[in-house]
């Protein structure tokens, strides 16, 4: 890929079950899987396989010294100098990575979807577009909720206590404080049609660009 077709980067951050995961997928599914590599940053959580399983339970999963930045860095400049990647798999069920990687192809368009995508600035810097997905708390707590005890196998007691004592705390000290760096901000997550569509403008022009 020459320096002239570089990757367009789109940065897609908000708290955890914002909604923009939805938004990310939304706007790969709508421009074409040749025409977009959708990254996910929980795709790059450290991982300590030789701790035990209640230790690595334990771990603030929603702090910045959670992720491999330094691989995902390596990831992102390698797609853009035209060179498919392996992502890793993480297991949230054991918290670690597992044996499987999913290859990722250079595309015209790279979005990165995560919570802190717009707060680590070795990151952040690599955005040509910087979207931050802004859900009311108890919205993205009750989806929380849900969504890991019916997909993650987990009690409703673990996921309260986790909330009280790290991601609250995080979504405070890192994840909204990100928003001031949004380029755009999506209110009512993926819920909000208008605002996703104008997105997916966007998008749909540059796929078309060669």
């Amino acid at each position: 890929m020459s320096s002239d077709h570089r990757p367009y980067m789109i940065g897609v951050a908000g708290g955890s079950s914002s909604g923009k995961t939805t938004v990310a997928e939304r706007l790969a599914e709508m421009a074409g899987d040749q025409r977009v590599a959708l990254i996910k940053l929980d795709s790059y959580y450290c991982t300590y396989p030789e701790q035990p399983l209640e230790e690595r339970a334990k771990a603030n999963y929603d702090h910045p010294s959670a992720f491999d930045w330094e691989l995902l860095n390596r990831h992102l400049a390698e797609l853009t100098m035209g060179i498919t990647v392996p992502v890793p798999v993480y297991d949230y069920t054991n918290h670690k990575r597992s044996d499987e990687v999913r290859m990722v192809a250079p595309s015209r368009i790279i979005v990165v979807e995560g919570i802190l995508v717009l707060a680590e600035p070795s990151l952040r810097d690599r955005f040509d577009l910087k979207v931050y997905i802004d859900t009311e708390a108890d919205l993205r707590f009750i989806r929380r909720l849900l969504r890991d005890t019916v997909e993650r196998g987990r009690t409703p007691d673990s996921i309260i206590a986790q909330y009280l004592e790290s991601v609250r705390p995080a979504h405070e000290q890192f994840i909204e404080p990100s928003k001031r760096f949004a380029d755009v901000i999506i209110p009512h997550g993926g819920l909000n049609a208008p605002a996703i569509d104008v997105l997916l403008a966007r998008v749909r022009e540059l796929a078309v660009i060669e």
